[in-house]
């Protein structure tokens, strides 16, 4: 039985990577270079809906006219809309991953209406398609945290070894979102928190295809560099004013480092949220 023949594309694709795999091959160092090339390529398109919501972020504060018929924040809205409609359009993403950034959007604005009224940030500028004090963007960003995380299992092919079970998650994620709201009144318990997530992730791992050979890395250190890079994109985000804390309205400064903490454990809601449509696969044991 023959094959079916490639399209031209994708059969000039097949004949570049093979030139690029031979050219790995030849040493160490072009082997690890192929593969930390490949690792940027392939979280790139994992965060494609958060990419490309940073660039709308950030193009308009660079370019937006002050003329515009409609506010930054309004256009925001609709472009955030605009790229989940294409990503669903093109099968750039699937219905499971749709259903986890609604959950993200929703959760995601119930914090942001609790955090705007009690002064943990504001947004400084005006729009119409807003509830309260919060522009209907700011769920989006959220919801490209949900995006990352379902799409990247895919991307990576990702497995895991001894995950915990999904009600002691849920019930630290339960926790983890509450004391986001209760530090306001009670004692901030996030030490706690910290210390019940290294106890129940503690001793899980994940594996993961960059290239063509399997890795694998402890769970917390994964969502740590994920809450890192969330941070990063945090400071461009307040740089282009998408948002502010107080500390910004006399002029930007980096955000401080005590957020990194709040984004590890916003990590570990998010892959509790995402486990609920996608419960994580295990690595089979016939591999090392």
């Amino acid at each position: 039985m023959t094959s079916p023949p490639s399209l031209p594309l994708e059969a000039l694709g097949r004949r570049w990577l093979t030139r690029a795999e031979a050219w790995a091959d030849r040493s160490p160092w072009r082997g690890a270079t192929y593969e930390f090339l490949w690792f940027g390529l392939k979280q790139g398109w994992a965060c494609l809906f958060g990419g490309l919501m940073l660039v709308l972020i950030v193009g308009t504060f660079l370019l937006w006219p002050e003329t515009a018929p409609i506010s930054r924040y309004d256009f925001l809205v609709v472009g955030a809309v605009a790229i989940q409609i294409g990503m669903l359009a093109l099968k750039l993403e699937g219905r499971d991953e749709a259903v986890v950034i609604l959950m993200f959007h929703i959760a995601g604005t119930v914090m942001e209406l609790f955090k705007t009224a009690h002064g943990s940030w504001i947004y400084p500028e005006d729009s119409v398609l807003r509830i309260g004090a919060v522009p209907l963007f700011s769920g989006f960003m959220y919801a490209a945290v949900g995006s990352y995380i379902a799409r990247v299992q895919r991307v990576f092919h990702i497995r895991v070894r001894g995950y915990p079970p999904f009600w002691l998650t849920a019930v630290l994620a339960a926790a983890i979102y509450i004391n986001f709201f209760a530090h306001h009144w009670l004692p901030d318990v996030r030490l706690a928190l910290f210390a019940a997530t290294v106890l129940i992730f503690g001793r899980g791992w994940f594996w993961f295809t960059t290239d063509r050979r399997r890795r694998r890395m402890p769970l917390l250190l994964g969502y740590l560099l994920v809450a890192l890079f969330i941070w990063f994109a945090e400071n461009l985000g307040t740089l282009a004013q998408a948002w502010t804390y107080p500390g910004q309205q006399a002029g930007w400064e980096m955000v401080g480092l005590e957020k990194l903490g709040s984004w590890f454990l916003l990590m570990i809601i998010s892959i509790v949220l995402v486990s609920i449509v996608r419960w994580p696969e295990v690595e089979p044991r016939d591999r090392p």
